[in-house]
């Protein structure tokens, strides 16, 4: 920092079932009836045995048993009636849960990348591009700090300023920026800004610290520094050299506008917009 405070004196020196039917049995088969065999005539008796032998044949033959009676089949069990069916209850149709209501939206400060710059399209680094700042809307934090302090202080002023904006549901539409005033040896004194769409109907302050006010505005020179915080010095003597070259006097005061987040002063993805207003 300690460059950049000797190049900016210099410079401003120079201007988001079913039960089964129980088939009844089938009935046994009868056995067949027997066959009656003719008997054979016995072999001649001695006379001592004669006698039983006429009285074996006196008697008579015994008759065939009987034939077995077919079996009738008894009736088939009573099957045990099912219980009556119990009338249905027509089921209550619930209704089909509703997809939860998105979220109210929080007054939460929109992403960087949502946000415009002060000349809308994008900067080239390798070129320099003249048009007309037209003035902003915006909450403004005045500070003054040390070199050596400066990058911290106005990561700072620009944390306090979003948070108040927040609490009051405002959100921001531009990027952070800060209007150098006045520079000398120790420090400088600044205007940390963050542009919004418009300010509350009849207030004119945030806070007792943070006031509204606007942007600047009239025609201006755009250089872009796309490289660390600690490295802005280089792009600063380019425009010293640019300025000299086209002789154009520049005014005093001149807008460091941070495209990017304020993440680190070695950040090498840092990118600002450079803006110099010449004298009329």
């Amino acid at each position: 920092m300690r460059l950049h405070s000797t190049f900016l004196i210099a410079f401003l020196a120079l201007g988001s079932v079913p039960a089964l039917a129980q088939t009844p049995s089938a009935p046994a088969a009868a056995p067949p009836a027997p066959v009656e065999s003719s008997p054979v005539p016995p072999p001649a008796a001695s006379p001592a045995s004669a006698a039983p032998a006429a009285d074996q044949a006196a008697s008579p033959q015994s008759a065939p048993p009987p034939a077995p009676q077919a079996q009738t089949p008894g009736p088939a069990p009573a099957e045990t009636p099912a219980p009556p069916a119990q009338p249905q209850v027509p089921a209550t149709a619930e209704p089909a849960p509703q997809p939860a209501a998105p979220a109210a939206p929080s007054p939460s400060i929109p992403a960087t990348a949502e946000r415009t710059t002060l000349f809308p399209n994008p900067g080239d680094p390798t070129n320099v591009e003249e048009g007309v700042l037209a003035a902003k809307p915006a909450a403004v934090l005045e500070g003054r700090s040390s070199w050596e302090d400066g990058f911290p202080n106005l990561k700072s002023a620009f944390a306090r300023i979003e948070d108040e904006l927040k609490k009051a549901g405002i959100a921001p539409t531009g990027r952070p920026l800060t209007v150098f005033v006045h520079t000398d040896d120790t420090g400088f004194r600044y205007q940390a800004m963050v542009p919004v769409a418009q300010v509350p109907e009849g207030k004119s302050e945030l806070t007792p610290e943070i006031r509204f006010g606007r942007t600047p505005e009239g025609k201006s020179f755009r250089f872009v520094h796309e490289d660390a915080y600690d490295e802005i010095d280089g792009t600063y003597e380019t425009i010293t050299a640019y300025l000299d070259a086209k002789n154009i006097e520049s005014k005093d005061a001149f807008v460091e506008e941070y495209v990017t987040e304020l993440t680190d002063a070695q950040d090498t993805k840092l990118k600002v917009n450079i803006y110099v207003q010449p004298k009329e």
